[in-house]
């Protein structure tokens, strides 16, 4: 090597270390607000996000008006879990569960900021949260089993596509058909051959039975969404559903008819639950502080399949189509089920 060329060397791997420097401080730099409203504006999965939140440092404001700006921005409960984890980690570790007790309810005291509910059968069980499939068809809502005899509805169901979720949630008011969140999320197919000012959007639960098998008619449940973020607590209520099965390849929860674009629109103006068809059973239900309740119904269930839904308790409440595309605030309140099945033995 020449004594010319020993300047350009040095600077060279000055320049290549102050680089790996700058890439290192990069990587250190806590997350923040803004970084994870960034990811899900520049379209990145659900998974992702979550995963890069629990692998970085992270300085998050969780104060209540940043929690708010987050769920605007179109971050998802599982994403504000993360964040909540994230911020905690440095703080005294929480008490254990026998330490933390019981809700008011009797349910089991928890610092999740997703929806519960649980089965109060001598100790508390909890049921699995199960977010609905939305399907789209030309069939006008006149009666739940005409909707399960429909083959644009089972195909809908059936077709699974819930992978594509955060694609149509990214691209609101493009057009985009068919979406659907994952972990048996919210499917959006579009089923329709030529534009109509109206379609019938059709609430489903995938699998044509229930994996909660309950031996009493007369179950009692507790439901808590007291921290689900984005929501009004004393806008909703819990409601037991008769589910029908469709086709051996679902159960049909209700369905309701809105315009064809309305699942794509940000705008708060979809007034759901004001013509919606469902087989609500009749309930005793008690309100033990806002957002927590104790459910029963008030005769014996017979044989079937059955549901626990959160409900407006005004049926003029409006939706923002995006949110229960992307089953997020208001939106996963009325797309979240927790299905059970009455068996042929029940007391």
């Amino acid at each position: 090597m020449t004594m010319e060329s020993r300047p350009s060397l040095w600077l060279c791997l000055l320049l290549c270390g102050a680089a790996i420097g700058v890439g290192a401080q990069q990587a250190d730099k806590p997350l923040t607000n803004a970084d994870v409203v960034k990811m899900v504006k520049g379209g990145l999965p659900e998974s992702v996000v979550v995963s890069t939140i629990r692998s970085h440092p992270g300085k998050f404001d969780v104060s209540p008006d940043g929690l708010i700006a987050l769920h605007k921005a179109g971050v998802t409960p599982s994403e504000m879990d993360a964040i909540m984890a994230a911020q905690g980690k440095d703080r005294p570790a929480s008490p254990s569960p026998s330490a933390a007790g019981t809700a008011e309810g009797g349910a089991p005291a928890s610092k999740s900021r997703m929806p519960k509910a649980f089965l109060m059968d001598g100790a508390s069980r909890e049921l699995p949260l199960e977010k609905t499939q939305l399907a789209e068809t030309k069939t006008k809502p006149s009666s739940m089993r005409n909707l399960a005899a429909d083959s644009a509805v089972t195909q809908a169901m059936q077709a699974g596509v819930n992978t594509a979720v955060t694609g149509t949630a990214m691209h609101m008011n493009s057009g985009v058909g068919g979406s659907a969140m994952g972990q048996a999320g919210s499917i959006l197919s579009g089923m329709m051959a030529h534009r109509k000012p109206s379609v019938t959007y059709v609430w489903g639960v995938a699998n044509p039975v229930s994996a909660n098998v309950l031996q009493k008619s007369l179950p009692s449940f507790s439901v808590n969404f007291s921290n689900t973020p984005g929501v009004t607590l004393d806008d909703f209520e819990p409601a037991i559903v008769k589910l029908t099965p469709a086709q051996n390849t679902c159960r049909i929860v209700g369905a309701t008819q809105g315009k064809e674009d309305m699942r794509s629109s940000p705008a708060a103006d979809w007034q759901i639950y004001s013509s919606f068809l469902e087989e609500r059973v009749g309930v005793k239900s008690e309100k033990v502080k806002p957002g927590q309740y104790k459910i029963a119904p008030t005769s014996p269930l017979m044989t079937g399949e059955y549901a626990i839904v959160l409900r407006p308790i005004s049926k003029s409440k409006k939706f923002s189509g995006g949110d229960v595309a992307r089953a997020q605030g208001e939106g996963l309140m009325f797309d979240a089920v927790w299905s059970f099945q009455i068996s042929n033995e029940a007391e």
